[in-house]
């Protein structure tokens, strides 16, 4: 039995054997930017870590978890002025994200969430998601990976302590967390030279933990939307 969870790498005939046997539970639609981090980070960051933590999560949940094809670039308008950074316009980004939505709902999803790895795209998509799931009819939910971190977690595993530098914008959650994935967007020296020297207090070994416990509860999320114990509340309707 096919149990790969990339829903790019499937065949139509392999997709739909497994969506007709009941298998598939839940799908992963993951959403961010490519945009400027500081003098230090690759531009990919956001979307490299959102899929880095979808992938750990569907793998975890395999083989009832797909990751369907998201939007790499997200409302990054207020980074424009760096040259480099790839930004769309919020009434653009809404629009594609409502068919993707569209298509997985389509495809036979019942479980879906939307998995944010960019702060920028959060109040945007808060202010449109009860015309989402007014449109779409399932259990739809949207989820800055972040969020399932709390307090405690950041004093414990910051060296600066400070709960707003999750996911603070560059700073020493997210340089930590691509030390621990992908060490190889990390440009050390820059580090040095820049103004901003909190990305220096980051650590590979705080990354991990990070991630570790940001996969753990996310795929406690998506389990539970498939045990139909964490369902979307639809909106009013209004006569």
């Amino acid at each position: 039995m096919n149990s790969e969870i990339l829903q790019r790498k499937h065949t139509r005939r392999e997709f739909r054997e497994r969506m007709q046997s009941g298998e598939l539970k839940a799908c992963i639609i993951p959403v961010a930017a490519v945009e400027q981090h500081l003098e230090h980070l690759a531009m990919e960051h956001d979307w490299r870590s959102v899929c880095h933590v979808a992938t750990l999560v569907a793998e975890r949940l395999r083989p009832q978890v797909l990751v369907a094809e998201g939007l790499m670039a997200g409302i990054s308008e207020h980074h424009m002025r760096h040259p480099g950074t790839l930004s769309l316009r919020p009434g653009t980004f809404l629009a594609v994200l409502s068919d993707l939505i569209d298509s997985v709902v389509r495809a036979g999803f019942k479980n879906i969430l939307v998995l944010n790895g960019h702060g920028g795209n959060t109040a945007p998509v808060n202010g449109t998601w009860d015309q989402f799931l007014r449109q779409s009819q399932v259990n739809l939910h949207f989820l800055p990976y972040w969020r399932v971190l709390t307090e405690d977690d950041a004093k414990e595993l910051l060296k600066s302590r400070l709960p707003s530098d999750v996911p603070g914008h560059a700073q020493e959650f997210e340089t930590a967390f691509a030390l621990a994935a992908f060490p190889e967007n990390v440009r050390p020296k820059s580090i040095k030279e820049q103004i901003d020297q909190k990305p220096a207090l980051a650590s590979a070994s705080a990354g991990e933990e990070f991630i570790k416990r940001i996969v753990d509860r996310v795929a406690i999320y998506v389990q539970e939307m498939m045990d139909g114990k964490r369902i979307a509340t639809m909106p009013d309707y209004y006569p």
